[in-house]
């Protein structure tokens, strides 16, 4: 061995040195806890009052037991219900938004300020935000003191005492309608900004190119912009999908634990936390690897369709 390779052998060890702290955090923080979940998933474990049951093998008995009392499918209906709620408009939002601000024709000022604006509510904590509608949306909170007071303006009721407030929290429709509106509202922004950096990449002479080829601006949109912007779309939807299946504090808080009415807002990790907060790991840790199970395929279909397996697969 030469001087010059020794030399890089000798720098190459400074970069599995710094690699030991990372490598140690995630053996200890995930790894661990990763084979332990996958583990836990094949045994009966958990607490009778004070008593202690298990851990006792049982195979796949807990998997079984999550699809055959239709709880899996049901908390999985519910969460997919939300996401497809909120993600719609929330795509919609963000296309139109980004498209407005890549458009130099448009002219527009204060964009720096504009798009700060609609990023802020990614900053603000979910459970802020479930608190925030929570108290806005409640029998006494001020949107139904909107509602009262246009009826009573529109001659609907005679008297203020005679309006029955209407509760948001008690009807399927409005506390999925909520949690979407806040998933679409907290997500929009990142979304856009994602968007607008695809958008802003594009290569200008396409635009003018359609442009003197009589193409509209409509045309332009949906045959050259989207087509091209298909990959980050794609990592978007699949992105945002994995969140939907982690959907937690927004609907936690906004029920108060409960899910109501009558578990049509309970989602997968609420569920999960039900399971862990009782103490049965066993079917905690089936339900956890179903979940990490659903985000992998998730994730290859992110990498399959977004182009990287033609840049890095035929190497």
């Amino acid at each position: 061995m030469n001087k010059k390779n020794k030399s890089v052998v000798s720098y190459n060890k400074w970069g599995y040195i710094f690699l030991i702290p990372f490598t140690v955090v995630f053996i200890v923080f995930q790894l661990i806890p990763l084979l332990s979940t996958i583990k836990n998933s094949f045994f009966e474990h958990y607490r009778d009052g004070l008593e202690v049951i298990g851990p006792r093998w049982v195979g796949l008995k807990n998997y079984g037991k999550l699809f055959s009392d239709g709880s899996f499918m049901t908390y999985f209906k519910n969460t997919m219900i939300m996401w497809v709620m909120g993600f719609i408009p929330q795509i919609i939002l963000s296309l139109t938004f980004a498209s407005w601000f890549s458009d130099p024709s448009l002219r527009l000022k204060a964009q720096r300020f504009f798009k700060t604006v609609i990023y802020l509510p990614n900053l603000i904590m979910a459970s802020a935000f479930a608190m925030l509608f929570f108290t806005l949306f409640s029998t006494v909170g001020p949107v139904n003191d909107i509602i009262k007071g246009f009826q009573l303006l529109v001659g609907t009721i005679k008297d203020a005492n005679d309006y029955v407030p209407y509760d948001f929290m008690a009807h399927t429709g409005s506390v999925r309608g909520l949690v979407a509106a806040m998933n679409c509202l907290m997500w929009f922004g990142n979304t856009t900004i994602l968007l607008l950096a695809g958008m802003m990449g594009i290569d200008t002479s396409l635009f003018e190119a359609a442009e003197v080829d009589g193409a509209t601006a409509r045309q332009i949109f949906w045959r050259i912009t989207l087509p091209i912007l298909k990959p980050i779309l794609i990592y978007v939807m699949v992105t945002s999908l994995i969140g939907g299946l982690q959907m937690f504090d927004v609907p936690q808080i906004l029920t108060d634990g409960s899910g109501a009415p009558n578990n049509t807002a309970t989602t997968l990790i609420m569920h999960l936390n039900k399971h862990l907060y009782s103490k049965n790991y066993g079917m905690g840790g089936a339900l956890s690897v179903i979940l990490f199970f659903i985000t992998g395929v998730l994730s290859c279909v992110v990498f399959k369709f977004s182009g990287n397996e033609d840049k890095y697969g035929k190497a």
